[in-house]
């Protein structure tokens, strides 16, 4: 009996079988009662072509149908020998579907080993892959290149720390997963809790809204899946592998991976068991090595991103729903700016250089922007970078992200601001006087407090910790960087964690006050597993495991330590100097950020990978290289030819204002005013241009007598040819004047006389009134605090311009806004400067 109407919960172990013109995957859940199968095309060169009828079969039916498969591909009936149907792999899940330049390959783990468990979701480490071609070799169209592509894409080790799961999101985190799997009504009245994507920006209602359209299990169905949504692309790092296939299989055929670290221990409390988990998952957004990666690219996604969470829960009860659970989250990452480092000297600390100038914070807005939509605020910023140093250095980088947050910071409501925390940990480290990890501790407390944490019971000691505002069950983001967000990274986060796991045994009812001290069983356990995930993230960023420890910040390390130290780094410089591009390229071409293709460079031959991570660099280049003609853009504003900006079209074309308005003082600027044909300044020179007009208004005001305060500067002048006063005449007339009267001024002036002060000597103010000078500071002098050919510092946004900029932006969305009598009053002041 066929059971097309059965749920099957996930596929756990599938067997490859293959024909001359087929691979046939047979996946079935653990037990092997539930089976689904694809079939898989080997007649198609290069292109890939799957079947998959969506079918659910019992274990009897899928042996019908092997029998069938394996005796109608026999040569003749009965032979004896090989079987028409051969067994080739088994595994335990679909990394992906990649092509270079021939045929696809498909991915397959062939080993995993449990890493953690979580309410009885189990979490695997990769520990071995196949890559097997899937077209026939009677087929196949073989490529010189095509090997070297393959050594390449394998240069990336699938069995070393890459994770899954068949029932749990890793992608996400706990509260999420938990805020998706849990009736909505159980959860809010629990605890207040935030959201860890767009969700804390709804309110309960709304939540309540979204659980029931998702069709949420009640408490009768199955919890095999906590969380039936698309992952968080960002951390998934087979996405572009499975993107071929997502919308043509079933989705039970589809899982997700996470590169990083995961490590769980038991903490046993008189018996009680606690497990203390620890999962990094590393962005697969800007992703690589050490010095080939730094700062932020155009999108807003930095370098080395780690989002690192610490889960603990109660192992007596194995439920996700009725389970005691715990979590809190960090993330660390490079300094969100355009920097770099270049690595061609071969020095052991290549000069830090910012490489655009980005006034605005461009590129730190759109990184906090996506840290808001997952977590929502407080964002606490925690900069380890040094801020003393003989030859300037890391510095550069504080001097730019303090200033970028402050911009930021203007455009936010202050319950929501950017906190920034500054501190020169190296410096404090080489003082005899202070305690690296007790400054470390306060601040931490003050994170935490500030943060909050997340936790799903509130039958425990939550209330007595919000007796503070914020003391707990906020929301759940403290950002770490250094320049490498290595060593001093991990040991800030260890003692922020620390931290946060006193409040959470604490909140559990594990102990009766949130402090841990050092050196107890707990908290050696909870360092040891810290430097794993440190060593772990080390490894794959720099090249080699920590080079300072907790050990070495508390003093304590033994006398061996310095040796292992000395050749820590000698490993990292090693690998940074010479096996980091190979590993750079290899990223590339694991996460399909550069696809291979015969009518393009090999990988090998691209000088740099700088365009394949800046995907909007990218696409302007394609648009002005083949779309130039249909690029509005580039079309109207010719970035690529100098263009004088009298002769743009719209000053060029009519202008109501400039061509038929009276020039008169008392008007009405309004265009439906009626007016006489010999009030309209179109008439006066009805033939001419408008750029004849305007020759001709420069030698009539070259040729009119000067104004009576500038009587006694024209004596100087008279003398010039009649050559001099055409067109150059407003030069050669206030060039000697301005002469005279800086020799004239007084050298000693008023501080807002200085104000005032062209960078000529000439003082304004002495000669106009407050009226045109109020015009000229308006029109002439830059708002800009410092303002040269080097660096342009962001003038200060006050409220009114942040209300224009609000209301052109709704403009633009077509939603118009009524005038007032203000705004014409503006207008009319507008054109009286203008054009009268």
């Amino acid at each position: 009996m066929p059971h097309s109407a059965a749920i099957i919960s996930g596929i756990q172990r599938m067997v490859l079988y293959e024909t001359r013109a087929r691979y046939f995957l047979v996946g079935s859940n653990h037990a092997q009662t539930r089976h689904r199968v694809l079939k898989i095309d080997r007649t198609e060169p290069k292109d890939l072509v799957i079947i998959d009828d969506k079918h659910v079969y019992n274990q009897q039916e899928v042996r019908e149908l092997l029998g069938r498969l394996d005796l109608g591909n026999r040569t003749k009936i009965g032979q004896k020998g090989s079987s028409g149907l051969s067994r080739a792999v088994t595994a335990f899940g679909i990394v992906g579907f990649v092509r270079f330049l021939e045929g696809y390959y498909i991915v397959l783990i062939t080993k995993h080993r449990k890493m953690a468990d979580i309410g009885g979701h189990s979490i695997y480490k990769i520990e071995d892959t196949s890559m097997i071609y899937i077209p026939n070799d009677s087929v196949r169209v073989t490529h010189p290149d095509e090997a070297r592509y393959v050594r390449i894409f394998q240069n990336v080790d699938l069995s070393s720390n890459f994770y899954f799961s068949y029932s749990y999101d890793l992608s996400h985190s706990l509260q999420y997963n938990l805020t998706l799997l849990q009736r909505p009504y159980e959860l809010w009245s629990s605890v207040p809790i935030s959201s860890d994507d767009e969700m804390h920006r709804k309110s309960k209602q709304d939540c309540f809204d979204i659980f029931e359209d998702e069709g949420l299990p009640t408490q009768g169905e199955s919890e095999s899946h906590p969380c039936n949504c698309s992952p968080y692309y960002k951390y998934v790092w087979n996405a572009k592998l499975l993107e071929r296939v997502k919308d043509i299989v079933h989705p039970d055929w589809l899982m997700y991976i996470i590169h990083g670290f995961c490590g769980q221990s038991k903490l046993l409390i008189y018996g009680h068991p606690l497990h203390i988990t620890l999962i990094a998952r590393r962005s697969s957004k800007f992703a690589g090595t050490r010095f080939l990666k730094r700062g932020a690219n155009c999108e807003g996604d930095v370098a080395n991103e780690v989002e690192t969470e610490q889960i603990v829960h109660d192992a007596s009860v194995m439920s996700f729903t009725a389970g005691s659970y715990s979590s809190y989250v960090q993330v660390r990452g490079s300094v969100p700016l355009y920097w770099s480092q270049d690595i061609s000297t071969m020095m052991p600390k290549p000069p830090i250089r910012l490489d655009q100038a980005d006034p605005y914070a461009h590129v730190a807005g759109l990184h906090f922007d996506q840290m808001l939509q997952r977590f929502g605020s407080p964002i606490i910023i925690l900069n380890l970078v040094k801020k003393r140093e003989k030859r300037k250095h890391e510095k550069i980088l504080s001097e730019e992200l303090y200033p970028a947050v402050i911009n930021l910071n203007q455009f936010l409501p202050p319950e929501h601001g950017i906190e920034y925390i500054a501190w020169d940990m190296a410096r404090y480290t080489k003082s005899k006087l202070c305690n690296v990890l007790d400054r470390l501790g306060m601040i931490a407390e003050n994170v935490v407090k500030r943060t909050g944490f997340f936790i799903n019971r509130s039958e425990f000691y939550c209330h007595t910790l919000r007796s503070s505002k914020g003391a707990a069950c906020g929301c759940i983001l403290i950002t770490t960087n250094c320049v490498d967000c290595l060593d001093r990274t991990n040991t800030a986060q260890f003692m922020v964690g620390k931290c946060a796991l006193a409040y959470q045994l604490y909140a559990l009812g594990m102990i009766d006050k949130p402090k841990l001290q050092f050196d107890t069983d707990c908290v050696r356990l909870f360092e040891e597993l810290y430097e794993d995930h440190g060593d772990t993230l080390s490894l794959q960023y720099g090249g080699s495991q920590l080079v300072h420890r907790v050990k070495t910040y508390r003093k304590i390390a033994p006398w061996t330590q310095h040796s292992k130290d000395i050749m820590q780094t000698l490993s990292r410089y090693y690998s940074n100097a010479f096996s980091d591009a190979d590993r750079q390229d290899s990223i590339n071409l694991f996460l399909q950020v550069y696809q291979p293709s015969e009518s393009k460079p090999h990988l090998w031959e691209l000088p740099t990978d700088f365009y394949l991570h800046q995907k909007v660099t990218v696409h302007m280049l394609r648009v002005n290289r083949f779309d130039e003609s249909i690029d509005i853009y580039t079309e109207f504003f010719k970035p690529y030819e100098i263009t004088s900006f009298d002769d743009t079209f719209c000053i060029a074309m009519t202008n109501s204002a400039r061509e038929f308005m009276p020039k008169t003082v008392g008007l009405d600027p309004s265009p439906f005013t009626v007016r006489k044909p010999e009030e309209t300044g179109k008439s006066v020179l009805p033939n001419k241009s408008s750029k004849e007009e305007a020759v001709i208004q420069r030698k009539t005001a070259a040729s009119a007598p000067p104004a009576p305060n500038e009587e006694a500067m024209s004596s100087s002048s008279e003398d010039d040819s009649e050559e001099d006063r055409d067109d150059d005449a407003s030069v050669s007339q206030r060039s000697t004047p301005i002469k005279l009267l800086t020799e004239s001024v007084d050298s000693t002036r008023t501080q807002e006389q200085q104000h005032h002060k062209e960078p000529y000597g000439l003082n304004l103010s002495e000669f106009l009134d407050e009226k045109d000078l109020l015009i000229y500071e308006r029109e002439a002098v830059s708002s800009f605090p410092e303002d040269s050919v080097f660096e342009v510092s962001a003038p200060q946004v006050d409220t009114d311009s942040r209300d224009v900029f609000e209301r052109h932006v709704l403009t633009g969305q077509g939603q118009l806004r009524a005038l007032c009598r203000d705004d014409m009053l503006m207008y009319r002041e507008y054109v009286k400067n203008r054009y009268l």
